[in-house]
């Protein structure tokens, strides 16, 4: 059954992530970047009446706010493909999404001031713009540092283990996928379904999951601990999607310092192997059999 899903997931995969994809997808977001500003020009002229005019936002840099929310929407995809490859390469990638809605919430406040601007109208959400904008800014560069100090090296106890382990993060994907598409139909049907808010709580039950799940192959403690701390990173994310402005800048920032400690104080302590299972020369001996971290 594994390899079946595996073989699907692939497929998927290949699809999503494939050239014909990407050019589909940016098509699609200059056409609904361009649709949203020419519907917003038209009901600032007046063109629309009633119950139309009701339904199509005010203010042109909505429709700025539409293009990133669908380009969330596809990053949030790539995200849960990317845990089938390692759970490093996933916590990079919630990082990469966070730090794009911080950029989005910046975009939200434009989207909301009136025309023609007034600075006094205008001077606290520029604040809230400044810290959202440095923060994604500062997610950014930490995120550089938290890539570079990776150690993808495989360090399952033999190839038998290590497919298994990437079968069953295929599965958690396969399942993750079909949660995003839920999450999105509902929050599209009922405006109080907050999608990214609701996606990230799935993501701390699925991060969880897998670290239960790698007991099965490993009980390292300095393994285990990774991959716990890289669930709490998720909690505080989560915590910072519903943190009004300034605290969400600084709790995501806090989970992306708190993530790079971690991976910083692993490569250090843990039991890091290198190529074909040889391990570092200067890593202590693992306690116990280890499981791929990433």
């Amino acid at each position: 059954m594994l390899l079946a899903l595996s073989a699907v997931f692939d497929r998927v995969e290949a699809f999503w992530e494939g050239p014909r994809m990407r050019k589909a997808v940016a098509a699609v977001l200059v056409v609904s970047f361009l649709g949203a500003l020419g519907a917003a020009e038209a009901v600032h002229r007046g063109f629309f009446a009633g119950a139309l005019r009701l339904r199509v936002p005010h203010g042109h840099f909505f429709a700025v706010e539409l293009a990133l929310y669908m380009l969330l929407a596809w990053e949030v995809v790539g995200l849960v493909l990317k845990i089938a490859q390692s759970i490093s390469s996933s916590a990079g990638k919630q990082f990469e999404i966070f730090s794009l809605i911080l950029l989005r919430h910046s975009f939200e406040e434009f989207a909301h001031f009136g025309e023609p601007l007034a600075w006094a109208e205008v001077r606290e959400p520029v604040l809230r713009m400044l810290a959202n904008g440095f923060g994604a800014l500062a997610i950014f560069v930490v995120l550089g540092f938290f890539y570079s100090a990776q150690r993808h090296a495989p360090i399952t106890g033999g190839a038998r283990d290590r497919e298994s382990f990437i079968a069953v993060k295929k599965l958690i994907s396969l399942v993750l996928l079909v949660f995003f598409g839920a999450i999105a139909v509902r929050s599209a049907l009922h405006e109080q379904v907050k999608f990214f808010e609701s996606f990230y709580s799935v993501l701390i039950f699925a991060d969880v999951l897998l670290v239960l799940l790698s007991l099965r192959y490993s009980s390292s403690y300095q393994v285990v601990f990774r991959n716990s701390g890289l669930a709490v990173a998720t909690v505080l994310l989560r915590l910072a999607l519903a943190a009004p402005a300034y605290y969400n800048a600084a709790l995501g920032l806090a989970a992306a310092l708190f993530a790079l400690g971690l991976t910083l104080a692993f490569n250090r302590f843990g039991p890091v192997l290198g190529e074909v299972g040889s391990r570092r020369a200067d890593a202590p001996p693992p306690a116990s059999r280890a499981v791929e971290p990433s």
